[in-house]
């Protein structure tokens, strides 16, 4: 019975040494935390404060397949801090922002401080995150869906609850 408890455990370490890096090592891998982190619970309380604006950094593809309800598309290609979508914001506003998983935000995050927005935040895993704890997405037509755009077969690796769509 020992041994066999050992041997479990050795297992156990084997597999989870030898499966996919954590989000944690990922996001340190790619960003330099330039812009703090804004966990999915935080960001579910800041909503129902009304009191944070909520920008989506992916693709208009990636956007309309699956967004969080209420963001607004900024894009990351072709990103412009001038964009009229931008103009009406208070510079001083809570202002999240997100991607698939919190590395192209960051980036766009950088872009809106040296804009002149003062409360920038990423939010911690992007859509992924939100997903993978159980919130809701909608679609362009703003229905619920399950599906989310993973951006590539690579990285939906880190999604773990929905449909990927790439």
């Amino acid at each position: 019975m020992r041994y066999s408890l050992l041997f479990i455990f050795f297992i156990f370490l084997i597999g989870t040494s030898s499966g996919q890096e954590s989000l944690e090592k990922l996001l340190n891998k790619y960003n330099t935390h330039s812009i703090p982190y804004v966990s999915v619970e935080e960001l579910m309380m800041l909503q129902k404060n009304d009191s944070v604006v909520i920008l989506d950094a992916r693709e208009p593809e990636e956007f309309s397949v699956s967004h969080i309800k209420s963001s607004v598309n900024i894009g990351f290609d072709k990103f412009s801090s001038n964009e009229n979508q931008l103009r009406d914001i208070n510079r001083n506003a809570h202002l999240i922002v997100y991607c698939s998983l919190g590395i192209r935000s960051e980036k766009i995050g950088e872009k809106l401080k040296k804009a002149g927005f003062t409360n920038v935040k990423n939010l911690y895993g992007g859509i992924f995150e939100w997903k993978n704890k159980g919130c809701t997405v909608i679609d362009s037509a703003g229905t619920e869906t399950e599906n989310v755009h993973t951006f590539s077969e690579k990285w939906s690796a880190w999604l773990h609850a929905g449909i990927p769509i790439y």
